[in-house]
């Protein structure tokens, strides 16, 4: 994302040019778009023409529209950001109050006017613009048997690997076979890790399971780095952090990750609440992750 402009008054109100230059930017500009915005952006409207003769037809042209925003449609798959609203600068296209829909498009600019510009919102902006903050966090989700490796970019979950093993049950007076599943499966999440995750660039790496499993993992990937003398997985040891999750399914990280739903709550108060927590944290010397 390009920041071309920034103008926020003391009291919060004002706006920002910005240029779409990644597919992900977009996830990053619905992120920012909330109802009642303003939004000033090229797009292209249908017109109907009418000859001398009297005989009517219709083009397509190109115009500049202000919308104030009441709908917005985010297709992830596509990455496409549609906007709908209400015309609310004079257009010689379309008339004050008409209804429209902007697609927004990669490299043309557009502008976002908001009544009130927060801390979380303007800090999504840097993280945008800033290739510096854009370092991933990789995450590793599993269950005895089920394990997915993914990237946790500012934007997106990305899902690099999904490891799938059947783990025997567990038989009285003898676990062999239930051991040895569990070492095949640990080894191909390990090797999983290895194969997607670049250590360079990743700063974080989440290992979460129900239970004990994220521990007992743990354990093995390292005591197989100290035998195999593997100097990534050693030096990077402090980027391992074990956390719960409910499974082993990628949808689990949302509970893991659930906070940050929190900044596009449709009411101002909830939203509010939440912002006030991250600036009081940051006031007094924490950190907000």
């Amino acid at each position: 994302m390009k920041l071309l402009n920034k103008d926020i008054e003391k009291d919060n109100t004002g706006q920002v040019t910005l240029v779409p230059e990644e597919a992900e930017d977009m996830w990053h500009t619905y992120n920012l778009l909330q109802v009642g915005d303003s939004l000033r952006a090229s797009t292209i409207r249908k017109v109907q023409t009418e000859s001398t003769t009297g005989s009517v037809g219709s083009s397509r042209v190109r115009t500049t529209l202000t919308l104030s925003v009441e709908a917005i449609d985010f297709d992830s798959q596509a990455c496409q950001l549609r906007v709908k609203g209400t015309n609310i600068e004079e257009n010689q296209y379309v008339k004050m109050g008409a209804y429209h829909t902007i697609e927004l498009e990669l490299n043309r600019k557009f502008t976002l006017a908001k009544k009130c510009w927060d801390s979380v919102v303007l800090d999504r902006i840097e993280q945008a613009c800033d290739p510096v903050q854009r370092a991933d966090v990789a995450a590793v989700v599993m269950q005895e048997g089920l394990a997915n490796v993914v990237l946790v970019t500012p934007a997106m979950t990305l899902l690099r690997a999904k490891v799938e093993v059947t783990i025997p049950r567990k038989r009285k007076g003898s676990c062999s076979q239930h051991e040895k599943a569990l070492e095949r499966f640990y080894e191909a999440v390990m090797q999983a890790i290895l194969r997607h995750i670049n250590f360079e660039v990743v700063k974080c790496i989440l290992v979460a399971s129900p239970g004990f499993v994220k521990d007992q993992f743990f354990t093995y990937v390292f005591k197989e780095a100290v035998r195999q003398d593997n100097k990534v997985l050693l030096e990077n040891r402090p980027k391992f952090m074990l956390v719960h999750s409910s499974s082993g399914h990628k949808y689990s990280l949302k509970v893991t990750f659930c906070f940050r739903s929190a900044f596009r709550h449709q009411d101002i108060q909830t939203r509010s609440r939440y912002v006030r927590l991250v600036d009081n944290v940051k006031d007094n010397g924490g950190n907000v992750r």
